[in-house]
């Protein structure tokens, strides 16, 4: 059984698509899945298509639904901001307490693979004095950490491995989801990366058109071994 928490190193970097991707392949490969984002900020109820509930909800064969959409992200807050700035907007707070007990539950089920996705990077805060990084540690979950290759994404890659390491969470894989306009080829990024951070696998996820991608990411499928 598979059990991984989706994290990365900023905002917009293809947490969604990495999830979504190793879902499909999950499913491809006959396998029982269940993927959660439990927190997510930018959510507009009037325009949910193309929202990260909604990319987890396809590639699980699911309709969004109300009832859907508690059982992927219950905590939904629609300023794009982190999700503690969000939540304040609308008058309210994370618990964070809560928010694992609601992941600590989806884990214990009869999936064979059960994802939980983040928000935001490795370090976005949650509530007072606490981030995502606390988040992962509390799940004792082993961290796929998605980077992009756009320029400087070496040092923040690097930095969110050091934050996700003095917290004793293991790095399970680093995955270059590719950027736009980025300035040198995937391969290029992924090969520095990679003799960087020798102990931990390094792969690269090629940029593709349409929303939903994920469907075209086989690079992935060893993370589910």
């Amino acid at each position: 059984m598979t059990r991984l928490f989706v994290t990365s190193t900023g905002t917009g970097i293809g947490k969604t698509h990495v999830t979504a991707a190793l879902v499909h392949l999950a499913h491809a490969a006959g396998a029982s899945v269940r993927a959660i984002k439990p927190i997510v900020s930018g959510f507009d109820p009037a325009s949910p298509e193309g929202s990260d509930p909604d990319q987890l909800a396809a590639a699980s064969g699911w309709t969004l639904d109300a009832e859907t959409l508690d059982r992927i992200s219950p905590w939904r807050y629609l300023a794009p901001l982190s999700p503690d700035m969000a939540a304040g907007r609308e008058g309210r707070a994370i618990e964070l307490e809560a928010v694992i007990a609601f992941c600590r539950a989806a884990l214990a089920g009869p999936e064979e693979h059960v994802l939980v996705e983040g928000v935001g990077g490795v370090m976005v805060p949650l509530e007072a004095g606490r981030t995502v990084r606390d988040w992962i540690a509390a799940l004792d979950l082993p961290a796929v950490l998605v980077a992009g290759s756009y320029l400087g994404t070496l040092s923040h890659t690097l930095t969110a491995r050091l934050a996700l390491a003095d917290a004793g969470i293991a790095l399970r894989a680093i995955v270059v989801s590719e950027s736009p306009d980025a300035p040198v080829p995937l391969a290029e990024t992924v090969g520095a990366l990679a003799r960087l951070v020798e102990s931990v696998p390094v792969l690269g996820l090629p940029r593709r058109a349409g929303i939903e991608s994920w469907r075209e990411a086989p690079e992935l499928s060893g993370l589910l071994g």
